[in-house]
């Protein structure tokens, strides 16, 4: 690998704070290109690099905690995250360095909770006596009795795990309280749907007393974007939401009419209506393109003109995701501060955004 790629040789062991290595990680994503991602040489080195410099976080977070050191202990348990994650990111199925990646990020989570403190809730709440829904809640550091917080779902091919690796140490300092939860996770019978679960979560923030009700955001990745966008359509309680935009209906319509020919044929160039959800969803609304909302950049960009026809407020970010054999290789610390700087924009006092953004 050549040396310009960080962290090989700059990451000796660790030391760095977290907002450094979060920035020297998006730096590395920002540098890499094809040509080198289909190089497995070049891939597993990386991988290597990355999961040793996690092992050093790791064991400065143990020998903080032992000597009773908590605040340094939290933040290198988030920089051992952070580090599992970009592994996660650049491996493949099958890949031998990255096999015990989910049992790494679980002590890597037990062991920031464990330090955390207040700075992290275990919260179970019954739902209609048909079982227990399961969630994390990080209370926002706030400076008035209340702050806005967002409902952020995982599903599907993103886990829980993943989605709180990434958000934990991009959201520790915010102004918005995070409620992570799995959509379809839970001890409830599949019979009720992931939205009506989510309304039960929606009405445990709106009885917090640290929670201001008139804020409340949702942010859905993988199929938890459709589920986002299901309720934002069905709930007015939503006051900005991260989905898919209700696209996913019309979207899988039309696919199916262009295999089974059944139905008129839809052209490529179809009209921005024709992506448009019966019922359009009443609060802001932003679209990543890409594996987070399962949305290809066209079918967001017709929708979202549809939408902005109709006076409405949709934003598009489009990540700069590097494409490799197998998938591609997205920034997530330069995603993941996008969305929650837009949502902090939506409900809060942050800057406003355009409407569509290429990162």
């Amino acid at each position: 690998m050549e040396g310009d790629h960080w962290p090989c040789g700059a990451c000796d062991g660790a030391g760095q704070n977290l907002a450094r290595l979060r920035d020297r990680a998006s730096q590395f994503f920002e540098s890499l290109s094809v040509a080198e991602l289909v190089r497995e040489t070049h891939r597993h080195l990386w991988i290597s690099d990355w999961l040793r410099l996690a092992d050093d976080y790791r064991t400065l977070a143990e020998s903080a905690r032992d000597v009773g050191s908590a605040e340094i202990a939290r933040e290198a348990w988030l920089c051992s995250l952070t580090a599992l994650e970009v592994v996660r990111t650049l491996s493949c199925p099958g890949d031998v360095e990255s096999a015990d990646l989910a049992d790494e990020v679980g002590i890597g989570l037990r062991g920031f909770e464990a330090e955390a403190g207040l700075a992290i809730e275990r919260v179970k709440i019954d739902f209609f006596d048909q079982g227990v829904l399961a969630g994390f809640f990080l209370p926002a550091l706030r400076r008035g009795p209340t702050a806005p917080a967002v409902i952020c779902v995982s599903d599907g091919d993103i886990t829980l795990g993943s989605m709180m690796s990434r958000l934990l140490p991009a959201s520790l300092c915010g102004s918005m309280s995070l409620l992570l939860v799995n959509a379809g996770n839970s001890t409830v019978h599949r019979s009720f749907k992931p939205e009506h679960r989510l309304q039960c979560w929606l009405d445990y923030l709106e009885a917090r007393p640290d929670v201001d009700s008139q804020r409340i955001a949702i942010y859905g990745e993988g199929a938890g974007a459709c589920h986002a966008s299901r309720l934002a359509l069905s709930d007015r309680r939503i006051a900005a939401a991260v989905c898919d935009g209700g696209v996913s209906t019309p979207v899988m319509r039309r696919a199916l009419r262009r295999m089974t020919s059944f139905g008129p044929a839809v052209p490529d160039g179809a009209s921005a209506g024709s992506l448009l959800p019966s019922r359009r969803l009443p609060c802001p609304l932003l679209m990543v393109v890409g594996t987070r909302s399962m949305i290809w950049e066209q079918d967001a960009l017709d929708l979202q003109a549809g939408y902005r026809e109709s006076g409405a407020d949709c934003s598009v970010v489009v990540p700069n995701n590097v494409p490799h054999p197998l998938g591609e290789v997205e920034n997530f610390i330069a995603v993941d501060n996008f969305v929650l700087d837009w949502l902090d924009s939506k409900l809060g006092t942050a800057r406003q955004h355009q409407p569509v953004t290429y990162l």
